[in-house]
């Protein structure tokens, strides 16, 4: 039952990661709300970028694109959470377990896509994030990339333990 017990445990720590830069997003908007406007601006990429025409310096898409993000996160929070109380129920049983799995492994890739697509992919590729020694989030990005990816693969691997016996009721 460790390897039930362990894939739950890392599963239901993806969401309380998730939940806390939701709550942090929420709670402290102006801190990471600045990184998302340079970002979007590219005031602080390399002088003479060739790629200045794809800055946007509106706030109210400042304001939209951070919101996607605080809303992918939270979507991805609570279909992560579900997961894991999910695969926490199906804990005693190996094909309980298996059939719980799809939709831990469906939300943390939609998380997964958040960091690869929106930080990765169009923050650090689009909008050259990259060329800012100020604001550049693709270390953070790429760690939490990492750490849920092994996650997800971990997940995914097939389960070799028996059934666990329940404890009497009392």
């Amino acid at each position: 039952m460790i390897e039930r017990l362990s894939k739950t445990f890392l599963v239901a720590l993806v969401a309380v990661v998730l939940g806390l830069a939701t709550f942090n997003n929420l709670t402290d908007y102006g801190s990471n709300f600045e990184c998302v406007k340079h970002v979007l601006a590219m005031d602080t990429t390399f002088p003479g970028n060739r790629l200045m025409y794809r800055s946007m310096t509106s706030p109210v898409v400042h304001h939209l694109f951070y919101a996607s993000i605080i809303l992918w996160e939270a979507a991805t929070f609570f279909a992560v959470s579900l997961g894991a109380w999910r695969l926490w129920k199906a804990r005693h049983s190996a094909a309980a377990f298996t059939a719980a799995k799809p939709l831990a492994i469906g939300a943390i890739t939609a998380n997964l896509g958040l960091w690869f697509f929106a930080f990765l992919t169009v923050g650090g590729e689009w909008f050259v994030m990259w060329q800012s020694q100020t604001w550049n989030g693709q270390n953070a990005a790429f760690r939490m990339f990492t750490c849920i990816g092994i996650i997800l693969l971990f997940l995914k691997t097939p389960d070799t333990e028996t059934d666990t016996p329940r404890p009497p009721a009392p």
